[in-house]
């Protein structure tokens, strides 16, 4: 049986995945589903530099603007929408593109990685919440060090719904949630698929990044985040917790100056980069499209277009 075709066009934040995956989306027929863990949410749009409708060119998306703030939405919920609108898209003759930077949510759907939960123990669960209450992030974090250091290096310490995670499922199982992980990412995935992922020079990269956060400060972040606390929104949300929105918080709290949030947003989205580097070279199967090696967009596409060919996507 031939599998159903997939194309997947990842890569750091700030690297210019956007304008090319509309290019790549009308070479080829394509519609774009949205593997941003941020970009899901409504009102969130300067902070998650969001593609707006013009930008989208008549490109349907999915996984856009799908939820709000205070809804729950993880990896689990991803796989499944994910899974239905790729569903969808084949059933119309047109081909499903993943775009986005979250590594962890486009494994999920490539591999069709089994996230059936186990029991919850809730006691335990309750307990871990007040360990970290009490003790703070990198208590708990030291506790997944202990039992499971691969998991302890692939979450960071902020990530507290992940940390218990792995301890409750170490707890449940007395298997290491990464090791679990492992056995899952070595199934072969259901799709005939290219997995491209967009790099250029780090320095460069670093430099993109320092210019995408003032541009959301002069594009208005801070109006931004004061009306999404004026909507109700707390920052003990998940969605509150990202990129460009806690280190807004913490300076309308006054617990930073603004010119310290700023630095702070700067130096977490370069590291954020970084993370998100190391873990598409741990992947397989993906191509690595340099865009230092290109002359020009034409010219990436062109080569995108060549693999898709020989790889008999398109």
């Amino acid at each position: 049986m031939s599998k159903n075709p997939l194309i997947i066009l990842t890569g750091p934040t700030s690297v210019g995945k956007t304008a090319l995956s509309i290019r790549l989306a009308k070479a080829v027929d394509g519609e774009i589903i949205s593997a941003d863990s941020m970009q899901v949410y409504r009102h969130m749009d300067i902070g998650t530099a969001k593609i707006t409708s013009e930008e989208m060119q008549g490109v349907p998306h999915y996984l856009i603007d799908a939820f709000d703030p205070d809804e729950e939405f993880n990896v689990v919920k991803f796989q499944q929408y994910a899974k239905k609108y790729i569903k969808d898209i084949h059933s119309r003759g047109k081909l499903p593109i993943l775009v986005g930077g979250t590594g962890f949510y486009i494994q999920a759907v490539l591999y069709d990685i089994d996230f059936t939960e186990n029991e919850i123990d809730h006691s335990y669960r309750k307990e871990l919440e007040e360990t970290a209450e009490m003790y703070g992030e990198e208590y708990l974090h030291d506790l997944l060090k202990k039992i499971d250091p691969a998991s302890a290096k692939a979450i960071h310490p902020n990530n507290r719904k992940r940390v218990i995670r792995a301890l409750e499922y170490y707890k449940l199982t007395g298997e290491k949630i990464s090791e679990h992980n492992e056995q899952q990412k070595q199934k072969e995935s259901p799709y005939q698929f290219c997995y491209f992922v967009l790099n250029k020079d780090r320095a460069q990269l670093y430099e993109g990044i320092n210019q995408r956060v003032d541009q959301m400060l002069e594009t208005g972040l801070l109006e931004e985040v004061k009306k999404l606390v004026q909507l109700g929104y707390t920052k003990d949300l998940v969605s509150m917790q990202g990129l460009g929105y806690k280190e807004v918080l913490a300076y309308l709290e006054g617990e930073l100056s603004l010119q310290e949030a700023i630095d702070l947003l700067k130096k977490e989205t370069r590291h954020y980069a970084k993370r998100q580097i190391t873990w598409f070279k741990r992947e397989k199967e993906v191509i690595w499209v340099n865009k230092d090696d290109f002359d020009s967009d034409d010219e990436i596409m062109e080569f995108l277009l060549k693999t898709l060919e020989e790889k008999k996507i398109i």
